[in-house]
């Protein structure tokens, strides 16, 4: 008996342990919308869109691994990265495809 709790306690630490450290914190902090420090583009991105206005406003589907955001206009157009350089819940600061970043605030 003694081993089988034994065994259930380590059982359930590890998972916690593995579930902690599958969460994702850059997509949890990514949501919201934020303004570029120049006030000329605003992102909006949920959880399922990301929509960058910079006079056109298009949401594309994007997912998130690491650091890299990817998006895909509706799965039609070719896969663009944005990685995402420094976050925290007022500030982001984001390097686009063409290698220059940009910082938002909310």
């Amino acid at each position: 008996m003694k081993k089988t709790t034994l065994i259930l306690v380590h059982a359930a630490c590890a998972l916690m342990l593995l579930i902690g450290a599958c969460s994702n914190p850059v997509k949890s902090k990514l949501k919201g919308k934020w303004r570029s420090k120049d006030g000329t583009t605003k992102l909006y991105i949920t959880e399922k869109n990301f929509t960058m206005d910079d006079g056109e406003a298009i949401p594309e589907d994007y997912f998130v691994k690491d650091d890299t955001i990817y998006t895909s206009f509706q799965g039609n157009q070719p896969t663009t990265n944005f990685v995402v350089q420094k976050i925290s819940d007022h500030y982001l600061k984001l390097m686009g495809p063409d290698s220059v970043s940009v910082e938002y605030s909310r």
